[in-house]
């Protein structure tokens, strides 16, 4: 098995099913589950325990979740999901589509409180605070987890109001505070210099690459200490997607950032740690280069070979 090559913005394909002797054959999700004992514990039911990589034991955590069970109505989305999201790293949520990857992470700023049917159980921490529980401010939370989502959503308001929203609904009125913190956030989204002679236009009038740089911008302005990044790229070109996955190699360090992606080539690239998920549960986590060259299980080596999913 071969690491991705680095081509931004480029989707994996499946393996050839007349691949040459000696090649895999691509199996469909139905069959490559079929032939998996840990694929088929979970049809039944079944709650494994996560193979969570040795390098990863005693890095500090920023979130931190443990035995987190998630329902809709009777359905249970998430399953004893137990997992630490390092500090100043950029952990990707990989998996097929409704395996779970975007509802953990909504859990992580209560995004999916509202929804009415949703009730869950487990624990899960930001920096040692309980994320879930009678006391917790909902609104204080989200103003520390700052989240992007799949589509660029600009408010409709200027470039400056957009990015300065947060500071503005916490009572901010001083301009000088306001004009820092605008270029500042820009600066550190890498849009600056197309926006700083717009920042009385509309944000609307960006492209969607800027618009979601935009989005970006708005998100840390407040300073968060965690950055949610619900497949980001997906609704980009291939230029912008390129822009975005610099963008967050950029933003790593200063925070901790947390990326659902469809694309393997994207999580190899632009991540430090790797979790793969399936039907709800998280079946290994580990650092990105052992996910992707040296996974522990052969269902996560036929996930991001292209084998299903």
């Amino acid at each position: 098995m071969s690491v991705f090559p680095p081509q931004k913005g480029v989707a994996v394909t499946t393996p050839d099913a007349d691949a040459p002797p000696g090649q895999p054959a691509a199996l469909s999700g139905a069959s490559a589950a079929s032939k998996s004992a840990i694929f088929a514990a979970i049809s039944r039911g079944e709650t494994l325990p996560t193979e969570t990589h040795a390098s990863l034991a005693g890095m500090d955590a920023v979130v931190e979740i443990e035995g987190f069970n998630l329902w809709y109505g009777a359905a249970q989305a998430l399953h004893s999901v137990s997992m630490a999201v390092p500090r100043g790293m950029v952990t990707s949520l990989i998996g097929p589509s409704g395996c779970g990857k975007s509802t953990l992470l909504r859990c992580v700023n209560r995004m999916n409180d509202l929804i009415d049917s949703v009730r869950v159980d487990g624990s899960m921490r930001l920096n040692g605070d309980p994320i879930y529980g009678k006391a917790v401010d909902v609104i204080e939370l989200r103003k520390r987890v700052g989240m992007v989502f799949q589509k660029p959503n600009p408010f409709p308001m200027s470039i400056f109001e957009n990015v300065v929203y947060s500071l503005r609904i916490d009572g901010e009125r001083d301009r000088s505070v306001l004009e820092e913190a605008c270029e500042k956030s820009l600066k550190g989204a890498g849009l600056w210099n197309e926006a700083k002679e717009r920042l009385d236009e509309s944000a609307l009038s960006l492209s969607g690459g800027q618009q979601q740089r935009l989005c970006i911008a708005r998100a840390i302005a407040g300073d968060p200490e965690v950055l949610l990044l619900d497949e980001p790229c997906s609704a980009l070109d291939p230029i912008a997607t390129g822009r975005i996955e610099d963008l967050i190699q950029e933003l790593k360090g200063a925070y901790t950032i947390l990326i659902v992606t469809h694309n393997m080539q994207q999580a190899a690239r632009t991540s430090d740690t790797t979790a793969f998920m399936y039907l709800g549960r998280l079946i290994e986590y580990g650092p990105t280069e052992d996910i992707f060259l040296h996974p522990h299980l052969k269902e996560t080596e036929d996930y991001v070979t292209g084998r299903f999913g």
